[in-house]
């Protein structure tokens, strides 16, 4: 008996597996044939599917492999049944593959006729006009979205802000997109970035000022609105930030912290925006309404830094040098280090100082002092220490005091191992004993930070150990090598004449030799800070005539695009250099530097067209 039942048992499960397996079969090759785009297949097994399973998986492969064969009939067909089949309140959707269906065909009258059905049948909720307004997105119906959202309203469902805004967008009606993201804002006002990155994205405000003017009534506007939210005039520093109006940008900060109480965050992080796109003045004035706070302000002692510092780089990039001016910015910093008093916070202070000293008014013995009395303060962060130290290394060398220099990078390599900072006091190290004619144990050095994880230092890491590599290890005369080490030295100490004379001495006398392009490039160097641009032109073109397959074609080519960009405002010569640089010197450490600034130079011509 009890082998009577396995038996049974086996049998009908043995009638019903294959019709199980022959059902999912079916389904795989409909769907095989369907993503092939063999439709009329497709179809074969469809035809069969559905009428078991009426799923609207199966609904929409059923009906866009008919639409794909143009069978208007079976297609229609197929949705009016389907619309038989739904309820009236989910009919909506239906109607509009129905209208979709007609629009394939031409059949306008038909198309227009079913899409207002879809209209007429929308109940209310929200879940129901999104899905009806984004069917109509997808068949490009623009209007009968929007259509379908102005109805939902009508029906009672409100905040469709977001959406209106987005379909705005598509619908090219700017103003409208503006006033219904702001609208956004007053209720969801974690919305922001997400409507500052849909603002810049469809109104391209850097580019198009017309737009940004939109932008701006329409903050204007809605801050009258809604004058308790700060969401507006957060929007109006990021609106005037985003054109370049750092300005503007910095009224509206500081009355947003203001209002606030604030600590000043935001008018800090605008003037390092400003100081970054050279808007000196502007981040002067955000740093100087936080320094007016007080010492009790956690920014404090930045900002006050940020003010000499922001006139240190201004003063120190002009040429020629206004050393009057120099000197008197030196004054203030000491006048300021006066005031506050020798500690942790106005320690960068007293580096910068000593760098004015050493480097512009030839004061090295003062600037040595004032880092040593930075060095002794108790207390002091390690990575300000760090930085100290290798400043103080730098005038060591300025002051020709190279292994007082070697032992404090050496220090600050100990001390920060696989970190950048001793990255950048090893290539510091290295760079000593190229001067001193060490080239072997620099080479060594400069190996070890090729693959340094800070791409400044690796690049300066690679230049240098090339210079070497080129001119050094392939010549029996050591002499030249040793000599253009000690130009570059006094080039970092800027003793320019006797530089100068030391590099004319090796062309004279080892005329042709491998350092040439070397040579040309450092006098181009110098004919730059003398504001001589018709010579560096000249020395920098012999090198991209005669040395163009050297070391420093590239450089020489890089630094003539900068001269044409930037001094001579010649954007066509300018923009050729770029190119040549791209696509001639692919594997050159400028070539990203050149790709992008080539790119802007073709955004500005395509928007002056």
């Amino acid at each position: 008996m009890r082998g009577f039942i396995y038996i049974l048992t086996f049998c009908l499960l043995g009638c019903c597996f294959p019709k199980k397996v022959h059902s999912q079969t079916d389904l795989e090759l409909a769907e095989f044939y369907y993503n092939e785009g063999s439709f009329e297949q497709a179809k074969l097994y469809l035809v069969e599917i559905y009428k078991k399973n009426k799923t609207n998986a199966i609904y929409q492969m059923y009906y866009k492999s008919l639409l794909a064969m143009e069978d208007l009939e079976a297609a229609e067909k197929l949705i009016k049944a389907k619309i038989r089949r739904t309820h009236k309140n989910s009919q909506a959707n239906v109607y509009v593959d129905l209208g979709s269906l007609y629009v394939t065909f031409a059949m306008n009258e038909e198309a227009r006729s079913a899409f207002d059905k879809a209209l007429d049948l929308l109940q209310p909720g929200r879940s129901q006009a999104v899905r009806l307004a984004n069917a109509f997105i997808k068949l490009d119906e623009l209007d009968l979205a929007y259509a379908t959202y102005k109805k939902a309203q009508d029906l009672g469902t409100t905040n469709f802000h977001y959406e209106f805004a987005n379909l705005q967008g598509m619908r090219r009606d700017f103003e409208g997109m503006v006033e219904s993201f702001l609208e956004l804002l007053h209720t969801k006002p974690n919305y922001l970035p997400t409507v500052q990155n849909s603002l810049n994205r469809n109104l391209r405000l850097q580019s198009e000022p017309d737009n940004g003017e939109l932008v701006r009534l329409g903050l204007l506007r809605a801050a009258k609105k809604y004058p308790e939210d700060n969401v507006y005039p957060e929007m109006l520093v990021w609106h005037f930030t985003q054109i370049k109006d750092f300005a503007s940008a910095f009224i509206h900060a500081r009355a947003i912290d203001l209002r606030l109480g604030g600590i000043g965050l935001g008018v800090m992080e605008l003037g390092n925006t400003s100081a970054a796109n050279k808007d000196l003045q502007t981040a002067v004035d955000c740093f100087s309404y936080i320094a007016d706070k007080g010492e009790d302000t956690p920014y404090f002692y930045i900002a006050r830094n940020e003010i000499l510092q922001i006139r240190f780089i201004d003063l120190t990039s002009q040429i020629p040098l206004n050393i009057e001016e120099i000197e008197l910015l030196e004054e203030d910093y000491a006048s300021t280090i006066m005031e506050l008093g020798v500690k942790t916070e106005t320690a960068i202070l007293l580096k910068d100082q000593s760098h004015i000293l050493a480097f512009f008014l030839d004061r090295g013995e003062e600037a040595i002092q004032v880092m040593e009395k930075a060095l002794a303060i108790v207390g002091l962060n390690e990575r300000i220490a760090a930085a100290c130290k290798l400043e103080l290394g730098d005038i060591y060398v300025f002051e020709n005091l190279v292994w007082d220099a070697s032992l404090l990078f050496s220090q600050v390599i100990l001390d920060f191992k696989d970190d950048p900072v001793g990255h950048e006091a090893k290539y510091r190290n290295a760079r000593i004993s190229y001067f001193t004619g060490d080239f072997a144990w620099a080479q060594t050095q400069l190996d070890a930070l090729k693959a340094s994880t800070s791409k400044l230092i690796s690049n300066d890491a690679i230049e240098l150990s090339l210079l070497i590599t080129d001119n050094f290890n392939l010549d029996t005369i050591f002499e030249p090598m040793e000599m253009y080490a000690r130009a570059d030295l006094l080039v970092m100490q800027k003793k320019n004449v006797a530089a100068t004379l030391t590099l004319d001495t090796i062309l004279s006398t080892w005329p042709g030799h491998a350092l040439e392009d070397e040579i040309l490039i450092v006098k181009g160097d110098l004919a730059m800070l003398d504001d001589d641009i018709e010579s560096a032109i000249q020395f920098y073109s012999e090198v991209t005539e005669l040395h163009f397959d050297d070391i420093t074609g590239d450089d020489a080519l890089f630094k003539l695009a900068e001269i044409y960009d930037y001094k001579l405002n010649d954007a066509e010569k300018a923009e050729s250099l770029y190119e040549k640089i791209i696509f001639e010197y692919s594997g050159s450490l400028h070539v990203i530097a050149a790709r992008k600034r080539f790119r802007t130079m073709n955004e500005a011509e395509i928007i002056e067209q």
